[in-house]
Order: structure tokens, then sequence, then C-alpha cells
């Protein structure tokens, strides 16, 4: 028999090769989906970008009348000592721009554009995450409903859903906002035209976010916690107000963002042709319009509120694309 092997004081202490240094005392957690969605998008710098842009754009529409207060702007004052009476353009180059006009003012009336470009930004974003929440109301309770009864109920919402895509939205919204422009339900001027623009948007936009919950409900009713649920006894409105709503919660927010520039796009080109916001309040839109007769002596007018629309949508797209990548990074 061989003797047994005796182990020295500092081989017995010695740590296994898997204990990495520096870990002693110090206690593993685990991460949530939450914290793991966060780290991801972190690492998104681009993404991080147009979070920052957003956030700074809320606060400036937010804010739009104590920033026009605090610089002393009034985006309906006119100028007309800034203006050129033999052309009506505005005198000095790039469109007036001076130390207290940054921006330049607008052609026939001097109006500060950085004033009308700050007002137009609350108007185009209370449009926009408006239509936004109703279409995301409305789709995602209708969108549940079929995914998880099917049946009559999913053919019936189905058909719903391509009847409203059949619509051509562009000149029904024309028609609609045409024809409201006087005053209806006992609102009239801006608050009428605001509120017809968030209806008219959000409600033939719904759809889209219908198809995409319907979807994403068809694959979780399958799931094994579905199963779980309806085998302790619980019924349809519990299953899908307790167990399906909350799984369906990253796709509405991904998709939401990605809806609010579309939004805002929708809402610029209405106000263009002239049904949107109407004048003398500034939108970015209503803008545009005005700029159409001076962009080729004044393309200063045209520039700085299509550049508003850029900046903001692009900010809204990239911000989207994070999520959705931070949130299913299988869609990559």
């Amino acid at each position: 028999m061989t003797a047994p092997i005796e182990t020295t004081g500092a081989a017995a202490e010695a740590q296994p090769e898997a204990v990495l240094k520096g870990v002693e005392g110090k206690r593993i957690e685990g991460r949530s989906l939450g914290q793991i969605a966060w780290l991801r998008f972190r690492r998104d710098k681009v993404a991080v970008a147009g979070a920052i842009v957003v956030i700074l754009l809320v606060a400036v529409a937010a804010l739009s009348r104590p920033l026009q207060a605090l610089l002393g702007l009034d985006p309906n004052s006119p100028n007309q000592s800034l203006i050129d009476p033999n052309t009506t353009l505005p005198k000095g180059d790039f469109g007036g721009m001076s130390g207290d006009h940054p921006l330049g003012v607008d052609p026939k009336f001097g109006r500060d554009l950085l004033a009308r470009i700050l007002e137009g930004s609350w108007v185009s974003l209370i449009v926009a995450f408006g239509a936004t929440l109703l279409s995301v109301a409305i789709g995602t309770v209708l969108g549940v409903v079929a995914g998880f009864y099917r049946g009559r109920v999913d053919a019936f919402i189905s058909r719903m859903m391509d009847v409203f895509l059949a619509f051509p939205l562009l000149l029904f919204a024309i028609a609609i906002s045409a024809s409201l422009q006087g005053g209806a339900f006992g609102l009239e001027g801006l608050p009428l035209h605001i509120s017809v623009l968030i209806f008219v948007i959000g409600f033939f936009n719904w759809p889209y976010m219908g198809r995409i919950v319907r979807a994403q409900t068809l694959s979780l009713r399958e799931r094994e916690f579905v199963d779980a649920a309806r085998g302790m006894g619980a019924r349809g409105p519990f299953i899908l107000f307790r167990e399906l709503l909350p799984n369906l919660v990253g796709p509405v927010i991904v998709y939401s963002t990605l809806l609010i520039p579309s939004n805002i796009l929708f809402e610029a080109a209405l106000s263009f042709l002239g049904v949107g916001i109407q004048p003398p309040q500034a939108s970015w839109g209503g803008m545009l319009n005005q700029a159409v007769k001076y962009y080729e002596v004044d393309p200063q007018y045209m520039i700085v509120p299509g550049l508003a629309i850029f900046v903001t949508v692009l900010a809204f797209n990239l911000l989207g694309d994070g999520l959705r990548d931070a949130l299913d990074p299988r869609s990559r």
C-alpha cells in the first residue's frame, strides 16, 4: 500500500483556478430584462445621441412660451423696419440673420424665425404624440383581441384593418380637415385644428399598430405561461390584461417611437397643403407653404423649418431603431 500524500498548509489553502482574483466576498447578482435592455441601448451611441436630441426637442417644445418670453421673442410680431419695401425681402444677407434674429426673419412681415420655430415645435409634437397615443390605444386593444380569440373575431377585425388601410388617407384627411375649419363640437380656432389633426391622423393609422400587436399575440398565446394561466382557471380578460399585454409593452414602445416621426411628417404635409394648422399660428408645415413663393430669392426661409422637421424626424427614427435593437436583439 502506498502512503497517503500529505498536503502542506499552503497547498491546502490554495484556491481553485476557476476562482478569479478579487472576486472573493463579492455577491454575484443577475440582471433583469430591463437592465439588459438598458445596457444594450447604452452601447448604441447613435441611438443615445438620438435620445438626447429627442429629450432636448421635447423640453424646448414644452418650454417654448417661457423661452420666447425670456428671449423677448414674439412669433406674430411684424418688424417692417427689417423688410425692404421694394422687394418685401429681409434686409441683409441670409434672410436677415443678425444677433437679434439668429435665424433671420420671414419675408413681407419680418417676423422672427426662431420664435416661429419654437412656437411651431409644440404644435407639431402635441399633434404627433396625441395621434400616436390614439393609434396605439385602438390598435393595441383590437390587435390583442384579434390575436387571442381568433376565429370570427379575428376575421372581422382583420377585414376592418384592410378596409382602413385601403382608404386614400391623405385625400380623406384633406376632406375632413377642410370641412371642419369653421367650427365643430364646440371648438374653434387652434384647439379645433389640433383636435381634428389628432383624430384624423391617429384614427386612420391604428391598423399598422393593430397588425403588429396581432402578430405578437398569435405567438404569445401559444407560450407556456398562457397555458399555465388557463390551467389555473384564468379566463380570457384576465389572460389578456395580466399575461399578454405586459409582454407586448416592448413592441408597442418600439413601434410608437417609429410612428411619431411619420405623424410629424403627416401634420406638416396637411399644414403645407393648407388644411392643417392655420395662420397666423406658426407651424413648420405652414412655414414651408409660405416659403414656396420665396425659395429662389430667400432660401433661408425654407431651410430653417425644413431643417427643423429633418432633425426631429431623424432623432425619433434613431431612437426607435435603438430601442428595437435593445428590446429585441434578434431583429438585427
